[in-house]
């Protein structure tokens, strides 16, 4: 009889369904737009790397599509101890796209924007060092991985400078 259960038990684990299975994202009907697919260039397992220093990962990153195809979600965790999560969505009601991004550090970002000419652009505004600062960050693709630079204006946009310049390529291990 125990060796029954057992045989009984190895069949039901082994017809449950693995989480490690890759398949097709669910998407409800209110998400099924090509606007909202816009950004799935984006999804996957990466290593991250300064496009200055190309041979040094520097971080984990992990985007997932969620909620029935709705949403996408990042987490992104760097070598120096930086972990920050991200969620975005295409909001059909105002035809923009729309991220919220958290850190282990306290920081709040909520960023906006558009896909245009094969590129995501999403910018807001955040206060640093008491001064408000307009960030822009583009993301696209780039030789099998996705491309994010980022960059600062405390004029309103008349000048920019370089936050950061990075590369997403496939996590290998």
């Amino acid at each position: 009889m125990r060796a029954l259960k057992a045989w009984v038990t190895i069949l039901l684990l082994a017809s449950w369904p693995s989480h490690a299975q890759t398949a097709a994202p669910k998407t409800s009907r209110s998400c099924a737009s090509p606007e909202h697919r816009q950004f799935d260039f984006w999804v996957g397992d990466w290593d991250a790397f300064d496009v200055d220093a190309p041979g040094k990962v520097v971080a984990r990153n992990h985007v997932d599509v969620i909620l029935d195809g709705c949403a996408l979600r990042e987490v992104y965790e760097q070598t120096n101890g930086l972990v920050g999560q991200s969620f975005s969505i295409y909001d059909a009601s105002r035809k923009v796209w729309h991220q919220s991004w958290v850190t282990n550090r306290g920081q709040l970002l909520v960023v906006e924007g558009r896909f245009e000419n094969g590129r995501m652009t999403l910018s807001g505004t955040q206060i640093v060092d008491g001064h408000p600062e307009t960030l822009r960050a583009v993301w696209y693709p780039e030789k099998g991985g996705v491309r994010e630079t980022a960059e600062s204006s405390r004029d309103g946009g008349k000048t920019w400078k370089p936050v950061f310049d990075i590369v997403f390529r496939p996590h290998k291990g």
